[in-house]
């Protein structure tokens, strides 16, 4: 029995001139020279060059002239040198050629539903025939870059001690943040699974069990809105231990990312990461995830406009708010239409409106200057430091509001200069002392701002019974790669009574907690040691790692933005036998 290849499309080179080989692959591109057939052959690892000559074997190059795109093919015979000046040195094996002796048509390709060579804008039709997209080489090798990424990963946590454990995908569903997504029980009629939303109580369990140190590469599922980095399914790298404090995590998350990015992209990340507080990172760039590549730091201007004749921002203040500013350096053309759009960012975020400042020629251009004094232009060039083809954007208004509206103008205004176009900056950094709770005004009650486990700091305990919920810090902690948030994690709560008194806080009460979480509250019964972890998502990792905008360039089969799987055509009906089976009946089913 003969092999379909003796090398792959990327394997041979100048050295292997004057011998014979078998390659099989697909007919990447095909050429008629006169006669004289070539071919473009690839497999998943390159390209390699076949030329059909009549001269040679007029059979063989007979059968070539049928050849299309994208058939499957095998081809043996003599490995020859290119022609001199006919090298392409844009291809690993540009200096040779396969002139084949034999031809075998493994399978034909019917018409293509588009050319892998040509970018085309409609999304669905790739995810339709996604099996053909994934041929193209760029997401061939967004593939491969995320095997590396996981083969890095369990090597680097094996090395440190860490059990790779697979936790339950049938569970059951407990308020932690997002929808789930529900299963029907066939043998408990009436009852459901839920699937994971991350397998949150389950490595804590694990850590009461005595594991001590735990990982997983994770499928975690939650029904929610969709866009580019967020799917129903994604994947995320696990990681929890006993005995531990930030520093501890930090400093494994640092090694873990520096492995990976070793074997990935074979560059070294500087470590440690430096540290930012929640506080410090939004004040300063808008942002809990900041992208600290190009300035247009947030400038506090509350003492400039406290005795202000501008009543927008001498309200504001007066208010208990904050009058805060970005100078967009070289952004006086802005145009119509730019301001529209950051206009209505501004508005979108909670401000009435977005007051700005151009500098032109000297001038200052804005409705707004002349309610300014001759001191307050004084403060703002100096605090701004502003000057020829400069931009000012201003926000006023509670702290939270004002600093997301200029976060998010500061993000679009860089977009739009191309500041980060083409880096190769690499900015991680760690973002702490998160904000424990959250007040939803809808629903009238606080929430947890990560996860209803995460320990408040030590020093901010006294609050939990002050009720100053407002004002805890929660011992979280976050890891941002050029303003994406890769991973985030805590020192989880481990007594029953904190516990407890957690869930009071949230409004959950005695009997709920009993029903959601006895089981967890059982085991911190039976000694639970302190412990902490971290969830990375591997999908973004993994986009950022290629280059990506888009978590599902590094999908092997993702939904699109409406949740469907075009190519399997998933979400679909079911019939009603099945339905019958889980004593489920659809609120659009007709009465019998």
């Amino acid at each position: 029995m003969t092999m379909y290849r003796t090398h792959h499309c990327n394997e041979l080179r100048r050295a292997d001139v004057g011998g014979n080989a078998t390659l099989a692959g697909w007919v990447h591109v095909r050429r008629d020279h006169g006669g004289v057939i070539f071919i473009d052959l690839r497999d998943r690892e390159g390209l390699t060059q076949v030329v059909f000559r009549p001269e040679e074997n007029a059979a063989v190059a007979t059968a070539a002239h049928g050849l299309r795109g994208e058939d499957v093919i095998q081809v043996s015979g003599r490995v020859a040198p290119r022609l001199p000046g006919t090298e392409n040195p844009k291809l690993a094996t540009g200096d040779i050629e396969l002139v084949p002796d034999s031809l075998t048509i493994l399978n034909r390709a019917e018409n293509l539903p588009f050319q892998l060579d040509a970018e085309i804008s409609n999304e669905d039709l790739e995810l339709t025939y996604r099996y053909y997209d994934l041929r193209r080489p760029r997401l061939s090798r967004n593939l491969r870059m995320r095997h590396r990424v996981t083969q890095a990963t369990r090597a680097y946590l094996d090395e440190q001690g860490f059990l790779e454990i697979e936790t339950p995908v049938l569970s059951k569903s407990t308020p932690e943040g997002a929808r789930d997504f529900l299963v029907p029980s066939r043998l408990a009629p009436g009852k459901f699974y839920a699937l994971p939303q991350a397998p949150q109580q389950y490595k804590q369990l694990l850590m009461v069990a005595g594991v001590e140190k735990y990982f997983q590469i994770a499928k975690c599922f939650r029904d929610e809105d969709l866009r580019a980095d967020r799917q129903p399914e994604f994947t995320q790298i696990d990681i929890e231990a006993s005995f531990v404090r930030p520093d501890d995590i930090y400093a494994l998350t640092e090694g873990m990312l520096s492995a990976i990015f070793k074997a990935a992209r074979g560059v070294e990340i500087p470590m440690p990461f430096p540290r930012m507080t929640y506080r410090e990172a939004v004040g300063t760039f808008g942002s809990d995830k900041p992208d600290r590549r190009f300035g247009m730091k947030l400038v506090d201007l509350d003492d400039v406009f406290r005795a202000s004749q501008f009543k927008v921002f001498r309200s504001a203040l007066d208010d208990g708010g904050v009058v805060k500013a970005i100078n967009a350096a070289n952004f006086s053309g802005i145009t119509i239409g730019q301001v529209d759009e950051l206009t209505a960012i501004a508005k979108t975020f909670g401000a009435k409106g977005l007051a700005f400042i151009k500098i032109e020629n000297g001038e200052w251009k804005s409705p707004i200057v002349k309610f300014f004094s001759d001191g307050e232009k004084v403060a703002l060039t100096s605090k701004l430091s502003l000057g020829e083809g400069d931009c000012v954007f201003f926000a006023a208004g509670k702290w939270e509001i004002a600093t997301e509206v200029l976060g998010r103008i500061r993000l679009r205004v860089a977009e739009i200069q191309k500041l980060t176009a083409g880096s190769e900056q690499l900015d991680f950094l760690w973002v702490t002392d998160f904000p424990l709770l959250q007040f939803s005004v809808p629903e009238s009650k606080w929430n947890a701002v990560h996860h209803p486990f995460t320990r408040p700091k030590a020093e901010d305990l006294p609050l939990l019974d002050e009720k100053r919920f407002g004002e805890m810090r929660a011992e979280a902690y976050d890891v941002v790669l050029n303003g994406v948030e890769i991973g985030g994690g805590s020192i989880r709560i481990h007594e029953p009574a904190l516990q407890s008194k957690m869930f009071d806080a949230l409004g959950i009460t005695a009997e709920e907690q009993q029903a959601q979480f006895g089981h967890l509250l059982r085991a911190f019964r039976l000694g639970a040691p302190p412990h902490g972890g971290i969830a990375l998502g591997l999908d973004r990792l993994v986009m950022l790692i290629c280059g990506e905008s888009s978590i599902r360039d590094v999908m092997a089969f993702p939904k699109n933005n409406r949740g469907v799987d075009l190519m399997s055509q998933s979400p679909a009906p079911v019939d009603q036998r099945q339905l019958r089976e889980l004593g489920i009946k659809l609120a659009t089913d007709k009465p019998a």
